[in-house]
């Protein structure tokens, strides 16, 4: 049974979808308990602030080079070549796809040796690049962030090598071990925090980065090797295959460059502010990108074979943007008033532990209110890039967040000022939300009408139920706090707990009572019987959480 689960194939839409979905929801539950652990060892104060300013070019080389990039370009390739008629003849003989193998190593070569060279020139300008994006690390900081960073340049080499054989999995369907290394991942960082940090202090906290690393890629090779891969020492740059991944790789590297620049600036705006500023935006982000991973990635992942198969059929794909759009908004309203009403409780229970003070928690919130301003935006955005991807229109995407991402700089240095860390959430919020209106102007006027009426109907259903869900969780948390001691976990727990299902439920109730389609369509939808017909299972890079 455990070896079926290990090496068997999953050809159901369906079962590999909630496989991964669930090791994905694992995974950020890990992620969650990783950072209730470095909240309750450090606090939000100098020593996290290192930690999180050393992570940032090490992610930054490993999101614009590897997740999601390289999977959108060798997975198509690669699966196309283990398909291909001659090789199924073939392989059913002697398990031997040589030309998918040759692909797989040269894959493997190109990029071991770009990560080896770009994290080798990391290593040795570290001084350089971490006094540009920590300008406001005194001396001792910033050698400390120097330090660590150097370490942290092993984890994209580990991860690098990962993500291929990750994409040789998925092409052969091997969504189980696939779905574990994201959950080790997180393991090795925890790990790192509880264990390696009483021996070697912080830097326990870097190769604890990078035993999380390793441990995502070793968990993956013992099943690429039992599929039949052979390596083979290559380097063919001029290879039709691999010059294709690069054309494929090169659009979806601009558009999240986009993103990482973001990051990079709030990283430099951040270590100017107050001890812990970085530290306490990252567990605010961490904590509202929550209910965007689930609801918005996972729709616009979802939903991207049947936009792609009807990208220039306007009727089918209106009403496909419409259905999504208004999936997406059934769940992520009420989700953000459940984390704009209950994030004091949400943060208490998660992070208010040990050295996390109160201090820290009233900052947090704030921060966190202003990232919740933008959850329906941010929810949506993946959907209508997709869309425009479908269309084969990568660039519009790039222009668009080219132009929302400066518009993130110019707003985070006047807020910060104002706010303090919390400005720069709203910063965030803010631009995401003109981000997702110059998509949909875009999308609108190169197609016309998204049947922006319906939609409007739908949403302002969902919000008058979610704003009675919100009254009734207000109401609830002043009658539960009379009976339950708030100064105890167990107290949080159970006032926010209760509060949020009761309020969740009148959101439901009211719903029904306005007659929305989009509650009765999920409801059907969990009474229907799953289909496990045999399917194509698309990218799903970006639901590893990592």
């Amino acid at each position: 049974m455990i070896k079926r689960l290990f090496n068997g194939e999953i050809n159901s839409i369906t079962a590999a979808a909630l496989l991964i979905g669930t090791s994905s929801l694992l995974s950020r539950f890990l992620g969650i308990f990783r950072d209730r652990i470095l909240a309750g060892q450090f606090g939000a104060g100098d020593t996290l602030d290192i930690y999180y300013a050393a992570f940032r070019i090490p992610d930054l080389i490993f999101n614009l080079l590897i997740l999601g990039a390289l999977s959108v370009g060798f997975i198509p390739i690669f699966t196309n070549l283990i398909k291909r008629p001659l090789e199924r003849i073939r392989s059913l003989f002697n398990n031997d796809h040589k030309e998918a193998w040759e692909l797989a190593s040269n894959v493997l070569n190109i990029l071991g040796l770009g990560l080896l060279i770009l994290c080798g020139l990391g290593v040795i300008f570290a001084p350089l690049i971490i006094k540009l994006i920590t300008p406001g690390f005194n001396l001792e900081k910033m050698d400390l962030t120097i330090n660590l960073s150097r370490i942290m340049f092993l984890s994209p080499i580990f991860l690098g090598i990962s993500a291929v054989l990750g994409g040789i999995l998925q092409s052969f369907k091997r969504f189980f071990v696939y779905s574990l290394s994201p959950i080790f991942y997180n393991i090795g960082i925890i790990i790192g925090a509880l264990y390696l940090v009483p021996i070697w202090g912080i830097y326990g906290l870097a190769w604890g980065v990078v035993l999380g690393a390793f441990a995502h890629f070793l968990v993956q090779l013992p099943a690429v090797i039992k599929l039949g891969f052979k390596y083979s020492f290559k380097f063919d740059f001029k290879n039709k295959n691999v010059r294709q991944i690069g054309a494929i790789m090169a659009p979806r590297t601009m558009s999240l460059a986009i993103s990482q620049i973001n990051l990079v600036v709030i990283t430099i705006i951040a270590s100017t502010l107050s001890s812990g500023s970085l530290t306490i935006f990252n567990f605010a982000n961490n904590l509202q990108f929550f209910p965007i991973s689930i609801f918005g990635i996972s729709f616009a992942i979802a939903a991207f074979p049947t936009l792609s198969t009807t990208a220039f059929d306007k009727k089918s794909l209106v009403k496909n943007i419409s259905l999504v759009t208004r999936q997406i908004l059934f769940f992520i309203i009420p989700a953000t008033i459940l984390l704009i009403t209950l994030r004091a409780q949400i943060i208490r229970v998660i992070l208010g532990t040990g050295q996390f003070n109160w201090q820290d928690t009233i900052l947090t919130i704030d921060t966190l209110g202003f990232f919740s301003l933008s959850l329906f935006a941010q929810s949506l955005i993946p959907l209508l890039v997709r869309v425009f991807y479908a269309r084969h229109d990568s660039k519009t995407p790039f222009i668009v967040g080219l132009i929302t991402s400066m518009v993130n700089i110019l707003l985070s240095l006047w807020l910060s000022d104002l706010l303090g860390i919390a400005g720069l959430a709203l910063a965030f919020s803010l631009s995401n939300i003109l981000n997702l209106i110059m998509l949909w102007l875009i999308l609108h006027y190169k197609i016309g009408s998204l049947d922006e009426l319906r939609i409007l109907f739908s949403t302002i259903k969902f919000f008058a139920a979610a704003m009675a869900c919100g009254a009734v969780i207000q109401g609830m948390k002043l009658i539960i706090w009379q009976y339950i001691d708030m100064t105890k976990f167990w107290g949080v727990l159970t006032q926010g707990a209760i509060a949020g299902l009761i309020g969740f439920f009148v959101y439901l109730l009211i719903c029904l009572f306005l007659q929305s389609e989009e509650l009765f369509d999920f409801w059907a939808s969990i009474k229907r019987r799953l289909s496990w017909s045999k399917a194509e299972t698309s990218d799903q890079g970006e639901a590893r959480g990592i």
